[in-house]
């Protein structure tokens, strides 16, 4: 079994927010394997879904995103499975909007949520899709930033990501998630090569 824990902040005033990019490709993954999120489970509202024979939990959680690692504690221990059997997708700063980064594993840097989750399992080493939502405009607070919607220009870019996003889960899920890590974590050694 994998649990797929998307981030964000619960409440309909946080649904279009920067900071609720998991969330968006949680509900997203829901809709293309026709289950639907609900409930407080775990603390969250989840899903269960089958992959060709394999289970998927889709999980949201419902701690606000600075106390994501007890809804996935509780997740984890819930299910019987370990940090590996994890990924996490959450938004990114660092990466430009439109744009995602897959992981294998590392530290969860300065994202909250992953600090949380971090703490709470005991271990960073889970893979992980960073959703784009940066730059952080020059002069502007970032914790208020990520709070505020999408404005309607961004929404294509949005979209974009959130693809790239999907197509790599299901490349993680599928045992691929090296070859998500090429294909989409190409941009990066381009960058720190020049």
């Amino acid at each position: 079994m994998w649990l797929v824990v998307g981030l964000g902040n619960p409440g309909d005033e946080y649904v279009a927010t920067r900071h609720n990019a998991g969330f968006m490709l949680v509900e997203r993954a829901a809709r293309a394997w026709g289950v639907e999120l609900r409930g407080r489970l775990f603390k969250s509202r989840t899903a269960l879904a089958r992959r060709g024979g394999e289970e998927v939990l889709l999980v949201e959680p419902k701690t606000f995103m600075n106390r994501s690692g007890s809804a996935v504690r509780a997740a984890l221990d819930g299910k019987g499975a370990g940090p590996e059997r994890l990924i996490a997708v959450y938004d990114d700063l660092d990466i430009p909007l439109g744009e995602i980064r897959v992981r294998k594993s590392g530290r969860p840097g300065t994202h909250k949520g992953m600090i949380s989750i971090a703490g709470e399992v005991r271990s960073d080493e889970f893979p992980r899709i960073r959703i784009g939502i940066g730059p952080l405009p020059p002069g502007r607070d970032a914790a208020d930033f990520v709070l505020e919607p999408f404005r309607r220009a961004e929404r294509a870019d949005l979209e974009r990501g959130l693809e790239q996003a999907a197509e790599a889960l299901e490349m993680v899920l599928d045992g691929g998630i090296e070859r998500a890590m090429t294909r989409f974590n190409r941009r990066v050694a381009a960058v720190s090569q020049t």
